[in-house]
């Protein structure tokens, strides 16, 4: 009776609002309302932020948040390696939305403020993520999102010739041969539109390989940004391999390289964006 009585009390103590969410790191942070100025370090949670119509509460972004344009206005502050502490407190933000790998959040949490840290890496993920920020925000039916991202795949999906489906891919996403996994939320979108993934479950999400491994491996297609692509045909022994051979390569654009490599609201385009390389360079 005592400890109902006790849990009461500090029920009734509590604001009614009041929210309080786990993050990835395990930290329980309390809002006693949502918060009406937000500092995001992530790009992907930039965009969720606005997605989820919280846009005009966002005071401050990283250096690499470029979308929405909207947000190009707003204080940056930084990088992973050079994250601007003393202008994100001067700001006053009522929360810090940091990726789990980010350097700063104990110093943050340390100067008093409230950080959140989330890392979306799957599907999985981004659909855990959006329902967190929504429930910071206090935006009711957060999910609303994934199941347009799912529907956008899916389409995405349906687009994709019989021709195309199974094709081995090589998709190279960053300089230094990283690639896209099969356990990546980049590799499970492929998988979702029927495609093969030359790297296997077991090396990780994004793992960095060596080139002969992809002339042994010799993919029929190969997606890469429009960085990496310069002297592709030169690397040793990769005229050998088909997509090489045959021109199957999907050179992607710097604006298209943004919304493939964030996991967030923009993944359905990311899938249309794959489905047509596979559409153009297979099917055709």
């Amino acid at each position: 009776m005592l400890k109902l009585l006790s849990l009461l009390l500090l029920a009734a103590a509590l604001p009614a609002c009041a929210v309080e969410v786990k993050d990835d790191l395990g930290q329980t942070t309390q809002f006693a309302a949502p918060p009406q100025r937000v500092v995001s370090l992530l790009p992907s949670l930039t965009e969720t932020v606005c997605e989820l119509g919280a846009c005009a509460r966002l005071v401050g972004v990283d250096r690499y948040s470029n979308f929405p344009a909207s947000v190009n206005a707003l204080p940056k502050l930084g990088g992973m390696d050079d994250t601007n502490v003393e202008l994100i407190a001067s700001l006053k933000p009522d929360v810090v939305l940091v990726a789990v790998s980010s350097r700063v959040a104990e110093r943050l949490r340390a100067l008093g403020m409230k950080v959140v840290a989330l890392e979306p890496r799957s599907y999985k993920d981004v659909q855990r993520v959006l329902g967190t920020i929504g429930q910071v925000l206090g935006v009711p039916d957060a999910q609303r999102v994934w199941r347009h991202i799912e529907a956008g795949v899916a389409a995405a999906a349906s687009s994709v010739p019989a021709s195309a489906r199974g094709v081995r891919v090589y998709y190279e996403v960053a300089s230094g041969l990283y690639a896209a996994g099969t356990v990546s939320f980049m590799g499970e979108t492929l998988t979702r539109l029927g495609a093969g993934n030359i790297i296997p479950p077991d090396l990780g999400p994004f793992p960095k390989i060596n080139a002969e491994y992809v002339v042994k491996a010799n993919p029929a297609l190969i997606m890469i940004g429009q960085r990496g692509s310069e002297g592709l045909a030169q690397r040793p022994g990769w005229d050998r391999i088909d997509a090489i051979r045959r021109g199957r390569v999907c050179v992607f654009k710097a604006e298209d390289g943004d919304i493939l490599s964030r996991p967030g609201p923009r993944m359905a385009e990311a899938a249309q964006i794959m489905a047509r390389c596979l559409r153009e360079k297979v099917a055709s």
